[in-house]
């Protein structure tokens, strides 16, 4: 299981970027955040800090 980011919901307020502790999100090119599936450890924190309820659980 990896997280996914719902671009249509995503602020692009970058607060999961700074507590990713992968370091597996970064900005697309609309300044939206994207998860890098390969360095996902599916830890959670990024969902647990959104504010907007963008990032969720997707099986893979």
């Amino acid at each position: 299981m990896v997280y996914k980011i719902d671009s249509s919901k995503c602020i692009g307020c970058h607060t999961c970027m700074g507590v990713c502790p992968a370091m597996a999100i970064g900005p697309d090119a609309a300044g939206k955040c994207m998860i890098d599936p390969n360095k996902c450890m599916s830890c959670g924190t990024c969902a647990a800090i959104c504010p907007v309820g963008a990032i969720s659980p997707e099986m893979k």
